[in-house]
């Protein structure tokens, strides 16, 4: 097991100033002893967009960066730029996490792992039969897979982007079997119909206000899960928890998908309950 005694990584993402990402990181890092610095790189506070990519990842390189976590909006855009995608990472068609190393970019993805733990913990015995997913983006891409490989016999995925939802859902089907998953038309009828409801979009983050679904739509028998986690209760979970409805927020991933990340930037393993406990006291 390589174990580098010093690691500097960073977040490439927009709008990620109240990320805890950074401190979950560098909190993990100096409790077993490690150097470990981690810095956010914020196309919104840098006034850059995903075009800047090339430019940031060839700057992390000179700057001798370990790796660095892949946010919204740039998780497919960063595939092109890479040398290398783990298994996972190519099956989803997505990216968090970019090591660096001997001269290599190598792409994989922890969401789907931090999605499924976190499903796992917080819902582990809701209905499956039916589930409608918000969003198709790159978050979204590694939710799905999470959610399929979790026993949801049909998912129904709606995004602006019919096109976008469609091309996921064809992804899909290819991994878990023809009619697993949908592009999603009617958002009304089929939420009528569904067991659960997540958001994968970043509505609802402090950057974007709103709910990704009209509230009149809930209902207590649904439950309803949540990515965005900054803040941790969004306007969704407060609108389904007034109902009585099951919940699951951001949180759980964030860390889980942090847990994997570090062990891949660092080499040693983590503590998962000391962050789970770190990333609880931050947002106490």
């Amino acid at each position: 097991m390589t174990d580098h005694r010093v690691v500097l990584a960073g977040l490439i993402g927009a709008g990620i100033q109240a990320s805890r990402t950074p401190a979950l990181h560098e909190h993990e890092g100096d409790a077993q002893g490690l150097r470990y610095l981690y810095r956010l790189i914020d196309l919104d506070a840098l006034q850059l967009d995903v075009n800047a990519l090339p430019d940031l990842l060839m700057a992390a390189e000179r700057m001798d960066f370990t790796g660095l976590n892949i946010t919204f909006p740039c998780k497919q855009a960063i595939i092109p730029l890479l040398d290398e995608l783990s298994p996972e990472a190519r099956g989803i068609g997505a990216v968090n996490t970019v090591v660096l190393k001997d001269g290599k970019r190598v792409g994989h993805n922890t969401d789907c792992l931090g999605f499924a733990e976190g499903f796992r913990r917080g819902l582990p015995d809701v209905a499956r039969e039916r589930v409608v997913q918000m969003g198709a983006g790159g978050a979204g891409a590694a939710v799905a897979h999470a959610l399929l490989s979790e026993g949801v016999q049909q998912l129904s995925i709606f995004d602006v982007d019919d096109s976008r939802a469609q091309a996921l859902a064809n992804n899909l089907n290819q991994h878990f079997g023809t009619g697993r998953a949908v592009a999603g038309h009617e958002l009304a009828s089929t939420l009528a119909r569904a067991d659960g409801l997540v958001n994968t979009t970043p509505m609802g983050m402090q950057k974007l206000p709103g709910m990704p679904v009209p509230v009149e739509l809930l209902r207590s028998a649904l439950w309803v899960a949540e990515i965005v986690y900054f803040p941790l209760e969004t306007e969704l979970l407060r609108n389904a928890r007034a109902l009585g409805c099951r919940t699951l927020d951001g949180g759980n991933m964030a860390v889980f998908q942090a847990v994997k990340a570090f062990e891949l930037f660092s080499g040693v393993a983590a503590d998962s309950a000391r962050m789970l406990a770190d990333f609880q006291r931050m947002n106490g």
